[in-house]
């Protein structure tokens, strides 16, 4: 048996030098951590040889900065935590984004154009430079790429090219914060292998968009599902993730009312649904590992023929 750390891996080294296994991590605890807390300074979680110590204290948060409710966390290339919180609306000159090295120590910290929309967020490096793409919903519902130093390129609203959404879906903030299916409610983004993004559109249209090399609007695949629940539709299409594990690289959809994942084509196919989560919140992989976290406090391990190896956590009681 061998025990890891949630934030981080086999050791602190390799958390800072290899991404994808302190995202493995620290999406995991983002999640676990939700779970009761035992009287164990670190309790253990998991089973065989997939057990794994929780940190509940890691992130030493400066006095002057408050959470309220952590939605995402990504890794630079440098090994640097960064972790986004929804925040207050009316809080406007708090910062939505904490940054902590790979001990938990805090940074900086930026972001508070996103305060009270804080969601999505993930890092990736572009000839040589880190950054960062985010998801903001709530009144702030707009995505954004951002520098590793929170200077913003580009903030964009609803694609209203792809006819899904109501007049006033492309302007932000919107005090109003009108929910449904013609709204624009942007929850999480992962990186197509060459260029560009699909974007989960997880509160509000229930759909995934793709964006191009320039970060332009191209197509979008999805509806919201009826009552039987047809593959390639979606009740809160929440996470999104791209799932190198096969021959060929898919995109892997937490479907997350429908307590199912989803898996598509780059062209939005779909190729197969698992079911058997909770409420599943998100994607992620290393090796042939998937780690998926449930809201009610649990993450699941798929092996690479998606089959449950170990469950962590567990928050029902």
């Amino acid at each position: 048996m061998s025990t890891m750390n949630l934030f981080g891996s086999i050791t602190r080294r390799e958390f800072g030098t290899t991404a994808a296994v302190g995202t493995l991590g620290i999406v995991a605890a983002a999640h676990v951590a939700t779970a009761k807390r035992t009287d164990s300074a670190r309790p253990i979680v998991g089973t065989g040889e997939h057990q794994y110590a929780v940190d509940h204290d890691w992130a030493k948060l400066p006095d002057k900065f408050t959470w309220q409710t952590s939605h995402n966390v990504a890794i630079g290339s440098d090994g640097l935590v960064y972790v986004i919180h929804e925040g207050r609306y009316e809080n406007k000159d708090h910062p939505s984004i904490f940054v902590f090295d790979a001990d938990g120590n805090y940074v900086r910290s930026f972001g508070e154009q996103f305060q009270g929309g804080g969601h999505g967020i993930e890092v990736r490096d572009e000839g040589g430079q880190d950054f960062l793409y985010i998801c903001a919903y709530q009144q702030q519902r707009s995505i954004a790429k951002l520098d590793a130093k929170g200077e913003t390129v580009w903030r964009q609203s609803a694609p209203m090219e792809s006819e899904r959404y109501a007049d006033g879906e492309d302007i932000y903030p919107n005090d109003a914060n009108v929910w449904g299916r013609d709204r624009f409610i942007p929850t999480n983004i992962a990186f197509h292998p060459q260029e560009g993004f699909f974007l989960a559109d997880g509160y509000g249209g229930y759909c995934i968009h793709y964006y191009d090399g320039q970060d332009r609007w191209v197509r979008s695949f999805g509806e919201p599902s009826d009552d039987d629940k047809a593959d390639g539709t979606f009740n809160l299409p929440h996470g999104i993730w791209i799932d190198d594990r096969g021959d060929e690289p898919l995109i892997a959809i937490a479907d997350r009312v429908n307590a199912r994942l989803q898996w598509f084509d780059l062209d939005g196919n779909h190729t197969q649904t698992l079911d058997g989560f909770y409420l599943p919140a998100n994607v992620d992989t290393y090796g042939e590992l998937m780690v998926v976290p449930d809201l009610l406090g649990r993450v699941t391990l798929l092996n690479g023929k998606n089959q449950i190896i170990a469950q962590l956590g567990d928050d029902l009681a």
